[in-house]
């Protein structure tokens, strides 16, 4: 038995780690952000699957049976692999979950004209995950991406008041919907960009619905859980939670609280030496 993994590139998976502990906050879990080879957005597909094979398997070392990919561009680019690859070569039972598919399958909830937006990173977009992912479940739907590259930097250097976040969040924007004036609803593909929520609220059209996919992740994996018994047997719950980054314990400590709302302290994770360190860095 073992807790829940949280795996995320850096900082955005915690807008998702924070409502998955809060509605199920009897698990323990362990959050890995691999913030010493961010970003992974610009990175070639084998080298995201690399990147995040290295760290599903420490979770793994760790006592993780069920590891959780709350990033979109690891969903995107290494989800698969894994699973197909592999999962299957392993002798223990293990299961890795990405965010794409859970919020994928549900977006007919949200959309009335059929037709929907996509706010993610260039390496998410031309993934083309999401359009393949809703074009599986709901054929009938129209599928139109704007990458938003400043986003991401903007957030992590708690920018989201300024002059240049209100420039580049309208002008993507505005972007996303000179493709389709019919868009009703529009996902925000990146765990970062929640926090850019009341300024994205503030340029869209306001019958537009805009979906964050950290409510959905969470009643996602309740629901997984539900079904596969055998798998949550596994889970320990003591309402316990682990912080690790590959980087600087100090900057991930600074930043993480503005993604997770509430103080973090994590320990450092040495993925060249394979082992945990506190020591600070």
């Amino acid at each position: 038995m073992g807790p829940i993994g949280i795996f995320d590139s850096g900082y955005g998976g915690l807008t998702v780690f924070k409502e998955i502990s809060n509605l199920l906050p009897q698990y323990d879990y362990i959050y890995l952000g691999d913030n010493a080879r961010v970003p992974y957005g610009t990175r070639s597909y084998d080298t995201v699957y690399q990147y995040t094979l290295e760290c599903v398997n420490h979770l793994f070392d760790m006592g993780c049976h069920l590891v959780i990919l709350a990033c979109n561009t690891a969903s995107a680019k290494a989800l698969r692999s894994i699973q197909q690859k592999d999962l299957p070569q392993r002798r223990d039972r293990r299961n890795v979950l990405g965010v794409i598919r859970p919020t994928t399958e549900l977006i007919d909830r949200f959309t009335t004209s059929k037709h929907v937006g996509i706010l993610a990173t260039s390496g998410t977009v031309n993934s083309q995950s999401y359009v393949l992912e809703i074009l599986k479940f709901f054929p009938a739907i129209s599928v139109y991406q704007e990458a938003c590259p400043m986003w991401v930097p903007l957030v992590e250097n708690n920018e989201m008041a300024s002059a240049g976040a209100r420039y580049f969040v309208k002008q993507h924007i505005d972007r996303l919907f000179q493709q389709s004036n019919a868009i009703d609803a529009v996902i925000l593909a990146c765990t970062h960009y929640p926090l850019l929520l009341p300024l994205i609220k503030e340029f869209i059209p306001k019958h537009v619905q805009v979906i964050s996919q950290g409510n959905i992740v969470a009643h996602s994996l309740a629901d997984y859980l539900t079904r596969h018994r055998e798998m949550e047997s596994l889970c320990t719950k003591g309402g316990n939670k682990q912080f690790f980054t590959t980087e600087s314990i100090e900057n991930f400590n600074e930043k993480a609280g503005l993604f997770y709302g509430s103080k973090v302290e994590a320990q450092h994770l040495d993925l060249m030496n394979k082992g945990v360190s506190c020591r600070k860095i």
